[in-house]
């Protein structure tokens, strides 16, 4: 036999990943947190946030999330991802489920599951709230990235109000002008700070706000749960698709399985 050495094999399962066109956060931290044998696909769908000449928009306002959301692009992009057999699939934006609300999300999801030829789809915004719900946190901190206008955090918290949870803090965290990574001691030092002392957890909204590697740290500082989008979604994937691994490291939500 020789010494074959990992080929990026999905032995156990895929997970597909229906990302913003220019947003590389989704894809990679799912690929950080893939325990073995589970491998990440990912499909872009075009996000109004470029300019004329080529610039990012600062700022994610509600029209630019809700077209994000609509057909056919999504509807394309989740048509081509299935063709590839992944155990479920994340569609990995947040803001347009704060736009349309709870009840639309269900509706999304029901239209590209019909795309997919029934392959699960976790609609980011939902999975939140599964994890919320499976860790029995009624009461949270809602943290947005600083690229979301004061309209979009709002409607935020009426999402998670809508969907069952009292929201005692909230805001964007204003640690850069623009469109991109935050160092984890930012994040770190910003969340611990506004954080109300009577939350059961911390909701870091945003697929492409990078905060994985800060979970850990932060649930140790707080000692609640903290969950991103990312992150839960991610969880939601692997068990919807039979893996009950608990990875380590990336906060108490992989100590269970939905619902327990």
């Amino acid at each position: 036999m020789g010494n074959w050495m990992p080929d990026g094999a999905s032995t156990r399962t895929r997970i597909g990943v229906l990302t913003p066109h220019l947003d590389a956060v989704p894809e990679s931290e799912f690929q950080t947190l893939a325990p073995d044998g589970v491998s990440i696909h990912a499909a872009r769908v075009p996000l109004g946030m470029v300019g004329p000449d080529g610039e990012i928009v600062p700022h994610v306002d509600a029209n630019i999330a809700k077209a994000f959301a609509e057909p056919p692009a999504v509807d394309n992009a989740v048509s081509l991802l299935s063709a590839v057999s992944p155990g479920a699939i994340v569609f990995a934006f947040t803001s347009s489920s704060y736009i349309l609300g709870p009840g639309e999300d269900v509706k999304l999801k029901k239209r590209l599951e019909q795309r997919t030829q029934n392959i699960p789809v976790i609609i980011q915004s939902d999975a939140l709230v599964v994890a919320l719900r499976t860790l029995h946190a009624h009461r949270i901190a809602l943290v947005h990235p600083p690229w979301f206008s004061d309209e979009l955090d709002g409607l935020g918290v009426s999402y998670f109000e809508n969907s069952g949870f009292e929201v005692l803090g909230h805001g964007q965290a204003n640690l850069r002008d623009d469109y991109g990574d935050m160092k984890p001691e930012q994040i770190f030092d910003w969340v611990t700070a506004h954080t109300p002392e009577e939350s059961d957890a911390v909701v870091i909204g945003g697929g492409g706000f990078r905060a994985t590697g800060v979970i850990s740290e932060l649930e140790n500082n707080l000692n609640i749960p903290v969950l991103s989008a990312n992150q839960a979604s991610f969880w939601l994937a692997l068990r919807t698709s039979g893996i009950e691994d608990k990875l380590n490291g990336y906060g108490r939500i992989f100590e269970t399985s939905p619902g327990n």
